[in-house]
């Protein structure tokens, strides 16, 4: 007999010799009264046997068949290799009309000598950042390089962006062979599209979001403040707060999707045969709503942060990537090996000399305006950013030396 059982026979001995009453011994083991009084009748009747259960040593009425059970193996060793139990569960029940609980999924396959799909740690102790109180307040964006096509394709990075208050997996989530600008402006610009303008967006301080080199153009000099990339100038544009993440820890929000996505994502994949970036991003599409069905939940206030896009704000300029340049005598702009011709302004007038403002649109077009208005267009190219456009500096010792009369200080100082 467990242990359980002897406290029992113990208290049913006491009682027969009048050290307990019924209901005091079911205080003591956390039974009724009415349960302890059966279990004493069982035990006049069977002896010590009566506080077992008499179902100990019968087979189950609900055990899972041999058929079933070599079935589930068979699945889990063969279409469904590398799931972890869990989402093999989900599988089971959804695609193979067999419903089954998660414990004997887990007890069928390890009794089968089939191992976990990852083995999970303990987790470090960490406290966790509230959530934020609507959708739309925050979202929190990354790119996660991984072999998410196995040995079946390139490596690839998804890029993509979580709302901070649901979990949801946002719109525009897609696969590139690279993190880079041109992905996350993808990104904001389905965000935008789909759901509306966040108020924040939360992210690490890769090269894309944020200047980490050391050189100055002149002009930058001379504003005292730096240029943004691209994306943080199609944020500025939009009027989304930039907040920097100092570790990966502080963005943990966004760092254990990419631990569910590297686990099930991959077993999609797998399980769809994906080889390509473009079959890859169409079964992210399909999964992204699985994803948000299962893991996405309630914010802790229902109205909407999001915000609707400015009147008169166009959202291909603003997520596209910024160049200025001057128009030659030719009337022609030329950046980046790309040659556009300027046609005649309204009375035949000429661009030549004028500074304009240079757009390549996401779908690799491009865009020339003077005041505020489209001058030029050319067809697409290979989309890019052209960094060497930007002739960078240093800055001289000169410029971040302490001047001498505060009133003299350059523009930004503090």
């Amino acid at each position: 007999m467990s242990v359980g059982e002897w406290k029992r026979l113990e208290a049913i001995e006491r009682i027969e010799r009048g050290e307990l009453t019924v209901r005091r011994a079911g205080e003591l083991l956390g039974l009724s009264a009415r349960q302890v009084r059966r279990i004493r009748r069982a035990v006049k009747r069977r002896g010590t046997r009566g506080v077992i259960h008499g179902g100990r040593g019968r087979r189950a009425h609900n055990r899972v068949g041999e058929e079933v059970r070599a079935r589930i193996v068979k699945l889990r060793r063969g279409k469904y290799a590398g799931f972890n139990d869990h989402h093999f569960q989900e599988k089971l029940a959804e695609v193979e009309g067999l419903v089954v609980s998660r414990v004997t999924v887990r007890r069928v396959l390890r009794a089968a000598g089939i191992e976990a799909a990852r083995r999970r740690r303990a987790p470090r102790h960490r406290r966790r950042r509230e959530r934020k109180a609507q959708a739309g307040q925050m979202i929190i964006w990354d790119g996660s390089p991984h072999g998410w096509l196995e040995e079946r394709g390139p490596q690839l990075c998804l890029q993509g962006a979580v709302d901070d208050a649901t979990g949801q997996l946002l719109a525009g989530a897609h696969f590139e062979v690279q993190e880079c600008a041109a992905g996350y402006l993808r990104v904001l610009a389905a965000i935008v599209g789909a759901h509306g303008v966040p108020w924040s967006a939360y992210m690490d301080q890769h090269s894309s979001l944020k200047r980490n080199d050391d050189y100055w153009t002149l002009e930058e000099e001379l504003s005292g403040q730096r240029e943004p990339t691209q994306v943080g100038r199609a944020l500025q544009t939009l009027g989304v707060e930039v907040i920097y993440a100092l570790s990966p820890q502080a963005k943990g929000r966004v760092e254990r999707l990419w631990g569910t996505l590297q686990d099930r994502l991959v077993s999609e994949l797998r399980l769809a045969g994906a080889r390509t970036v473009e079959q890859a991003n169409a079964v992210l599409e399909r999964f992204r709503a699985d994803f948000n069905r299962r893991f996405a939940v309630a914010p802790s206030v229902a109205q909407s942060a999001w915000r609707a896009l400015k009147r008169g704000t166009d959202l291909e300029r603003a997520c596209s990537f910024y160049y200025t340049a001057t128009v030659l005598n030719d009337n022609t702009v030329r950046i980046g090996g790309q040659v556009i011709d300027i046609p005649p302004g309204p009375r035949r007038r000429g661009y030549a000399h004028a500074r304009v403002e240079v757009r390549q649109l996401l779908d690799g077009s491009w865009r020339v305006y003077y005041q505020e208005r489209v001058i030029a267009t050319a067809a697409a190219s290979e989309l890019g950013e052209l960094r060497a456009l930007k002739k960078r500096r240093k800055p001289s010792a000169a410029y971040f030396a302490l001047p001498a009369d505060a009133a003299c200080a350059p523009k930004g100082w503090s």
